[in-house]
């Protein structure tokens, strides 16, 4: 994407909508402009006339004139300031909004693939720089410019040779700036990684502290902070120091074009070419100017780090989901439930082997079919492409006669539940939780769902009962405590098909038993596909499914599998030696 057309994305979706604000500041900024000019001019009566004529007849009209433009600068860079800054911290919560809302959106088959602590911060370093693009940015261009035009005036009108001498600086400023901002922008992107990194440790830091007590890793995890603090701070200390490179530059340049003023001014003196009130109100123009040329000349280094920025927000914004509805999809019409795998490949990436291999299989409805097998043998697999959280490769899968990708998305997936081994929970308390899959739902459907799935009852022994804020991720509850929320949830849901995946993996035998009681009452009459590797959860099912590298070698009830499948077999015997 070219600058020109990032320039005019970020206008059309972000900055048009506060072009009345951003109009507003552009009037402060004509004000900042034509005081900042008038203090110079002024300088020339206010010399020839009080210094050398002496003239004490505008000794308080022109020092008043003089505090008038500086406080109508003053107070209109604060205006300007300020209305830009709202402007500014509105395009950073819209980013930031259509940013979140297309993680929420997005396929989950790339999610799993995404670096969340790059996606953090994207969210946060690289939104703050466009931000400062699209409102700084504006200001310094449109303030500085002005400024810079109305001091040339003064200085033209003042000397014209002398200005001629003067305008040289600024081209030299803006080449070097130019060179320095291609070189900030290459740093940026490489401070934005870093950080992303860090974001990624600090995440894995909290969720895995436990891990690090026990195997006493604390000097390891310090070390490796180190390290990614450190090639963090060695980034934003490059960016610094390329944007400090631009002082001696300026400087230099400032001093050599004083330097060669005041010869060029003391010829002219001496030829009677330059009066003294008029080179002392040029001075004050150039060295007034000296702020406006700086500004401009860093200007190159800002943009190019909020261009930098935009090239990896905006494809985030614009990415766009491989699993679409097709024009036209039809409304599930659910039935029995009976779902039907027709000849399924399934491969996560393009240039992977096949996870799923020409599978077939009936889940009729409303009853319990179960899917066994060792670890990557493609039951979770199986499991994601009914909700359409993965889509198949070829083949097709149809519930009641009706292929999935024919429906719409909303209708196939309200109709049904998941529980997971992998168990997502809000930093709420526990009434949200539950409600979370229906959130209109009543106080005593949500009290039901948890008698239902033996919540109840340590629900019953916590200070604030339902209302018990429960940490992130449901840190201040136990493994089983947080699955039996997470089968509370699917019970209020009351879908038609459920999906339950190593649901009673965290669970102790006792609680393992009542909650086998709350999965028989949440399947009864409905479908439900069942992944467990402790086969008392599935011994009970209509029917199991036995899996191996991605195909299905075995098929029939429990009694039948022990005769005829060796893997089954060996599965059921391992179980019962522990037990």
């Amino acid at each position: 994407m070219t600058k020109s057309k990032i320039f005019k994305r970020l206008y059309k979706d972000y900055s048009k909508k506060h072009l009345n604000k951003i109009i507003l500041s552009g009037v402060f900024a004509i004000l900042v402009a034509a005081s900042t000019s008038s203090i110079a001019w002024l300088l020339d009566p206010a010399i020839k006339k009080l210094f050398i004529e002496k003239d004490q007849s505008l000794l308080i009209l022109i020092p008043t004139m003089i505090i008038i433009a500086f406080c109508v600068k003053g107070m209109s860079l604060y205006f300007a300031k300020a209305t830009m800054i709202g402007v500014g911290e509105s395009v950073k919560k819209e980013l930031q909004y259509d940013m979140v809302c297309n993680l929420v959106e997005t396929d989950t088959q790339i999610i799993d693939k995404k670096h969340s602590g790059k996606f953090i911060s994207n969210l946060t370093y690289d939104v703050t720089h466009i931000t400062n693009l699209l409102s700084n940015a504006i200001l310094t261009l449109f303030k500085d410019s002005l400024t810079l035009i109305g001091l040339l005036t003064v200085m033209f009108l003042q000397n014209w040779k002398l200005a001629l001498i003067s305008i040289v600086m600024i081209p030299l400023a803006s080449f070097a700036a130019k060179t320095l901002g291609k070189r900030i922008s290459k740093v940026t992107t490489e401070a934005q990684e870093k950080s992303g990194f860090l974001t990624t440790y600090l995440v894995e830091l909290f969720k895995n502290h436990k891990l690090i007590k026990i195997f006493q890793k604390e000097e390891f995890e310090k070390k490796r902070a180190d390290k990614y603090l450190l090639d963090l701070k060695e980034k934003n200390q490059k960016i610094q120091t390329v944007f400090v490179r631009m002082s001696p530059i300026m400087e230099t340049l400032t001093g050599i074009m004083i330097a060669l003023l005041i010869f060029y001014s003391g010829k002219l003196m001496v030829s009677g070419d330059l009066d003294i009130n008029n080179f002392f109100s040029f001075l004050a123009a150039m060295m007034l100017a000296y702020q406006p040329v700086r500004s401009l000349a860093t200007l190159n280094m800002g943009l190019n780090q909020g261009l930098a920025a935009a090239k990896r927000i905006l494809p985030i914004i614009d990415n766009e989901n491989k699993i679409k509805e097709i024009e036209n999809s039809r409304k599930l019409n659910l039935k029995n439930g009976e779902i039907e795998f027709k000849n399924i490949y399934f491969k996560y990436n393009e240039d992977e082997n096949d996870v799923l291999k020409n599978v077939d299989i009936l889940i009729k409805g409303g009853e319990m079919t179960s899917l066994v097998g060792h670890s990557g043998a493609g039951k979770s697999s199986i499991m994601n492409l009914i909700p359409r959280l993965y889509d198949k490769t070829s083949g097709d899968i149809l519930i009641d006669k009706q292929s999935i990708y024919d429906l719409g998305i909303n209708s196939l997936r309200s109709n049904i539940s998941l529980v997971t081994q992998d168990i997502t929970l809000f930093d709420d308390t526990i009434k949200n939780n539950i409600s979370y899959a229906k959130m209109d739902a009543t106080n005593d459907e949500i009290y039901e769902a948890a008698r239902l799935s033996h919540s109840e009852d340590f629900i019953s022994k916590l200070p604030n009962k339902y209302e018990t804020l429960i940490g992130e991720n449901g840190v201040r509850l136990s493994g089983g405590e947080k699955q039996r929320i997470s089968i509370a949830r699917a019970i209020l849901k009351k879908s038609k098909i459920i999906l339950l995946d190593e649901a009673t993996s965290s669970l102790d035998a006792e609680t393992e038993t009542k909650i086998q009681e709350a999965i028989n009452l949440l399947t009864k009459n409905r479908t439900a596909l069942v992944i467990a590797h402790r086969l008392s959860t599935v011994m009970n099912s209509n029917k199991i499914y036995v899996l191996e590298r991605g195909k299905v070698v075995a098929e029939g009830a429990h009694g039948d599998l022990l005769n005829k499948s060796d893997i089954y077999k060996n599965f059921y015997e391992k179980q019962l030696r522990k037990n």
